[in-house]
């Protein structure tokens, strides 16, 4: 690997500077993505191997990187599942046959990624080519609770009343789902790693929507079973939002990598989670919004929260968001090599 430093920072070992990628960079405030966005619906970029792979190196090719994230989406594996998913025009995925009932509980499929989502498997194997070793390449799946709430709610939520409803009213079929999830997502991870990606990450974009007695019943449990059944593969990454105020039951979840939101000071964040884990984070994504000179004194700021510890991973605490300007983007890159470099 010509450039490791991300690699290293998942196993806590010194590099010359902190590594730096960004979640959805790959993605919407970029011209070259927008270009093939205009011919292709968002399911037939992620569909397209060739168009996921273009996709994936394009702002490898724009900013000074240290790692890739492969072109895709956490509920890419719902069709295979049994689940009816499609993007409708403004307003985001949605799920025609959301699982609600014991009924539909047990019609939910285990899948086989080379049949269901082959597709991703080719994009990897493409994009690894393509890189040459340049970078490491991220694979990452949704965590079990967020994909359970996508299933059960049927499309975003403010409440997840459909979601806490089963939880409370039949915590053995929320059992049954979770368990059913969490074997779809060890599978499908495996099969990004066995296809070439050199570490994932679980997204557990949904989980602050609980309380930490909640998590610690009805989520943790399954991340846990997940990052357990692939350890001694790649390293992996936790990441939630929203869970500032129940960080150690996350890290109990496991993981060698803690991602952390905006939401919490990265050093209070690190030593809650125990310095034994690498952590990953953590600035405002709206920040890009504000001018070079502020962007450069908040990423100081936390590359200065980290001390120079081994293990930090430089991300923003949650994605890119639609709109950022491109040259904030690579203020960021450029400003956490500057500041961090030995």
């Amino acid at each position: 690997m010509a450039n490791d430093r991300f690699l290293k920072a998942c196993r806590r070992e010194t590099s010359d500077r902190t590594p730096v990628w960004l979640m959805r960079q790959a993605g919407r405030y970029m011209k070259e993505y927008m270009a093939i966005r205009e011919k292709h619906s968002f399911l037939e970029m992620c569909r397209n191997p060739e168009l996921a792979a273009e996709v994936t190196l394009q702002p490898i090719k724009a900013f000074d990187l240290d790692a890739a994230i492969i072109f895709a989406d956490i509920l890419l594996p719902l069709p295979g599942m049994g689940i009816e998913l499609e993007f409708a025009k403004n307003e985001g995925p949605v799920i025609r046959n959301p699982v609600r009932t014991r009924k539909d509980i047990d019609a939910v499929r285990m899948i086989d990624p080379e049949v269901h989502v082959p597709y991703l498997m080719q994009a990897i194997k493409m994009v690894k080519a393509e890189l040459a070793g340049k970078v490491p390449l991220i694979g990452f799946s949704g965590a079990p609770f967020t994909l359970a709430s996508y299933i059960i709610e049927g499309e975003g939520s403010r409440n997840y009343v459909n979601t806490k409803k089963l939880m409370y009213g039949d915590p053995e079929g929320w059992k049954a789902l979770m368990d059913k999830i969490s074997d779809v997502v060890v599978a499908y991870l495996k099969a990004q790693i066995a296809a070439g990606a050199e570490v994932v990450q679980l997204f557990d974009s949904w989980v602050g929507c609980l309380g930490p007695d909640d998590f610690r019943e009805f989520a943790l449990p399954y991340t846990k079973k997940v990052i357990e059944r692939l350890k001694g593969t790649v390293p992996v990454i936790n990441f939630g939002t929203n869970t500032g105020t129940f960080l150690n039951l996350v890290a109990e979840g496991g993981g060698d990598v803690i991602g952390v939101d905006w939401r919490v000071r990265l050093d209070e964040a690190w030593k809650t989670i125990g310095y034994d884990h690498a952590i990953q984070g953590n600035l405002d994504p709206v920040v890009l919004f504000g001018p070079v000179k502020e962007i450069r004194r908040r990423v100081k700021e936390i590359v200065d929260m980290a001390g120079g510890r081994a293990g930090h991973i430089f991300n923003l605490g949650h994605g890119i968001v639609l709109g950022t300007p491109v040259d904030s983007v690579r203020a960021v890159v450029d400003a956490v090599h500057e500041f961090s470099g030995k």
